[in-house]
């Protein structure tokens, strides 16, 4: 990774953590994120969705439908979950490419799939739960 940046925060302060990280990434438009099972992928895109203007509590993983679309102020937001998809075809016949090349935002858990799909200037961050229960993200800028 050129620039690697790091924001580590305990869930109290989750919004300014989502903050943070959006001012890091500026105007790039695909986030994958990594992580195991439980390291919180999810709760970090509610809260990024939260300060992009989503008011509702609709955002979930959307782990059986594969994206769910979120209305924010600047636009549609592009919620995927890629963990029961079986293959890169899946992935394609469903339009992804068409989300990622959009310029809406698109944030992609288990992204390891469709990593041939990702721009190149995806953002890649990696999402780790730590002994005190605190959260790191570790990204490229």
């Amino acid at each position: 990774m050129e620039n690697l940046s790091t924001i580590n925060f305990q869930q109290q302060a989750i919004r300014e953590a989502a903050r943070q990280f959006l001012d890091a990434i500026g105007d790039r438009r695909v986030v994958a994120f990594y992580g195991g099972m439980g390291a919180g992928k999810t709760t970090f895109i509610k809260a990024i969705c939260h300060e992009l203007g989503v008011t509702d509590d609709i955002v979930t993983s959307p782990t059986f439908a594969i994206v769910n679309e979120y209305e924010g102020s600047y636009g549609p937001i592009y919620h995927f979950d890629f963990y029961r998809v079986k293959s890169l075809a899946e992935a394609r016949d469903m339009g992804c490419d068409d989300y990622f090349y959009s310029g809406n935002l698109c944030l992609v858990e288990w992204p390891e799939l469709v990593e041939p799909l990702l721009p190149d200037d995806a953002v890649c961050v990696a999402i780790e739960e730590q002994a005190d229960g605190s959260r790191t993200l570790a990204f490229e800028t």
